[in-house]
């Protein structure tokens, strides 16, 4: 009696598993001859070639338009630097490179939808979506809302701009690029520094006023120092005429420290900004040879 009923329940199973094969045969005959039909009509193939001219021309006039317009807000800064306002040339490049950045941004978008749209999607209820859900997200995403308004704050405040060399935290050297969300700090060693907005709190920048550089040296403690500070006036005279980096003629300081064998002078030169350690080490090897050449040894 068991093994009557185990038969019969090897017929059953295999009785279904057989239905279901028929049906899963059947619907893959039926999808199959579905999309043949539809690939294999010219109605078909005209639409393809329609939606693929217009994903073309959508991509050829989103080069164009990025393109040209970033030529025209070059161009527009160009003319605007030009005129007798005197705008800021650091931070006219800083807004230029933002404004770059926001149309190319604005395009690619617009050009997203536009190809979505060529595809039969609707694109008001894809958005409409997309902004529950950005709702949703916001909430999670404070910092980056920090981060973008910062990032204004910067620009628009004249903070700094790209080519300064600043100091953010322990990141020092050459802003490379100021985002809505980011800076980026390219140091002398080489190293990107990718900074978010809204962690910059404290900034040093070396780029707005002229810097100075400290020249000091060391002579003999027998100098005569009326005889040395001549030379040294003489020397400083001219240096304006040699290193373009100069505001004005440097000034003789005088006497620094001394000791019992040695007397520490101290030169200061005024520069353009972040010039001082070039035309100090330009300063220094002059003036070496200048008082080799007078006969004052230097220590």
């Amino acid at each position: 009696m068991s093994f009557t009923r185990f038969l019969f329940s090897i017929v059953y199973a295999s009785r279904r598993l057989f239905i279901q094969v028929e049906v899963i045969n059947d619907f893959m005959e039926k999808t199959t001859q579905k999309i043949q039909d539809y690939l294999f009509t010219e109605d078909t193939w005209i639409q393809l070639g329609i939606i693929s001219i217009k994903i073309i021309v959508i991509l050829l006039l989103m080069t164009v338009v990025v393109r040209v317009g970033k030529r025209v807000i070059k161009k527009m800064f160009f003319v605007r630097q030009k005129s007798p306002l005197g705008y800021s040339e650091r931070r006219q490049n800083t807004l230029e490179k933002l404004l770059q950045n926001i149309l190319a941004n604005v395009v690619y978008f617009t050009a997203i939808i536009a190809i979505l749209s060529t595809f039969g999607i609707k694109v008001v209820g894809l958005l409409a979506g997309a902004g529950i859900v950005g709702l949703a997200v916001g909430f999670g995403a404070q910092s980056l809302v920090k981060d973008i308004i910062t990032g204004f704050f910067i620009i628009f405040e004249d903070q700094f701009a790209v080519g300064d060399q600043v100091q953010i935290g322990t990141a020092n050297g050459i802003v490379q690029e100021i985002g809505l969300r980011t800076t980026k700090v390219k140091s002398y060693t080489g190293e990107l520094h990718i900074i978010p907005n809204g962690s910059i709190t404290n900034v040093i920048n070396y780029s707005i006023f002229n810097s100075l550089a400290l020249i000091d040296f060391s002579v003999a403690s027998e100098t005569d120092l009326l005889a040395l500070e001549k030379n040294i006036q003489e020397f400083l005279k001219v240096l304006p005429s040699k290193y373009e980096d100069l505001v004005k003629p440097p000034s003789f300081l005088g006497v620094q420290s001394f000791s019992a064998t040695e007397i520490v002078v101290r030169i200061t030169a005024e520069t353009i900004p972040t010039k001082q350690a070039g035309v100090a080490r330009k300063v220094r090897r002059d003036l070496r040879e200048f008082l080799e050449h007078k006969g004052i040894q230097i220590s």
